[in-house]
């Protein structure tokens, strides 16, 4: 019987990590595609004859 109630718990302990493991990749998905809605055009850097993107922080 000890068996079945620690298999339940751990079986319930695995729903919840996986359902914040969603969560937190749907957190960071939205964001990301925030981030890339509020872009516009890709900038140079502003030295002739390089066609470079500008480098991020």
């Amino acid at each position: 019987m000890i068996e079945y109630e620690l298999h339940r718990i751990r079986a319930t302990e695995l729903h919840r990590r996986a359902e914040y493991e969603r969560l937190v990749r749907e957190a960071l998905r939205g964001r990301r595609e925030a981030r890339r809605a509020g872009r516009e055009a890709p900038s140079d850097t502003g030295r002739p004859g390089r066609h470079r993107l500008a480098r991020t922080a």
